[in-house]
């Protein structure tokens, strides 16, 4: 599935759970870095607005589609992908990393939720060895210089694989510098993975999931951020439709 912003082409390249996991399995074993992405609605919002943020996604090496819509749209395109969900995906990368004896790193949120969420995950799969975590203070800039200096820090941790907790566009751009500036880490951009993990922030129920109703539930938790969020992603929902009927 192709998706196009500010002169960037930005691939769904990676069409299931079991592909990405692969994926970064051979990644551990040629001890390279790379870059996870998980497109949604937001995101192809925010790619629209901001060419930074457009150039950034597409040094992703690895794209999954987090969302309903994307997984609604390949099938229309007839180029058909799986739901990834970015958060659902730290527990089975963790889990990957402890078997290939790659250290993990967390690295956004707050230190609370990071503390909460490192007890968390060795709660889960005792074998991981952390490394490293860092809450960056309000307003970081993954284009400063102190970004530099705390990608220096990762990756002096020894780790492999760093969880980024920030957010779009930031966590895009800062793991989009990361493989400029460490190119042997790796970066999996999670959004809310940790504080969901931690218990700071909560999922909707499994029922609200199972039909794809996980939007107007977050939305009614956040009326006022998330309402006209939703908002701007159904205003470009036409274009995305005559897009995906186009690449049949």
């Amino acid at each position: 599935m192709i998706f196009k912003a500010n002169g960037h082409e930005i691939v769904v390249n990676t069409p299931t759970k079991a592909a990405l996991l692969s994926a970064v399995s051979e990644r551990f074993a040629q001890g390279q870095g790379f870059a996870i992405a998980t497109i949604n609605l937001d995101h192809l919002v925010k790619l629209d607005a901001c060419e930074d943020f457009a150039r950034a996604y597409s040094a992703q090496d690895i794209v999954v589609a987090d969302g309903n819509p994307i997984v609604w749209l390949s099938r229309l395109a007839r180029r058909p992908v799986s739901l990834v969900p970015g958060s659902e995906m730290v527990l089975p990368l963790a889990e990957l990393a402890a078997e290939k004896h790659i250290k993990v790193a967390l690295f956004g949120s707050t230190n609370e939720s990071l503390a909460a969420s490192a007890q968390a995950l060795q709660d889960k799969v005792p074998e991981l060895e952390i490394s490293c975590q860092i809450a960056p203070p309000m307003g970081f800039d993954p284009e400063s210089d102190a970004a530099a200096d705390m990608l220096t820090e990762l990756e002096a941790s020894g780790a492999g694989l760093v969880f980024l907790a920030l957010g779009a566009p930031k966590q895009e751009a800062f793991a989009a510098r990361g493989r400029t500036l460490v190119p042997s880490l790796g970066f999996a951009s999670i959004g809310a993975g940790l504080d969901f993990l931690s218990g700071a922030q909560h999922r909707a129920p499994k029922w609200v999931q199972a039909i794809a109703m996980e939007w107007a539930w977050r939305a009614a938790q956040a009326p006022k951020r998330l309402v006209p969020r939703y908002l701007h992603c159904f205003a470009i929902l036409p274009r995305l439709l005559f897009n995906a009927f186009s690449l049949r």
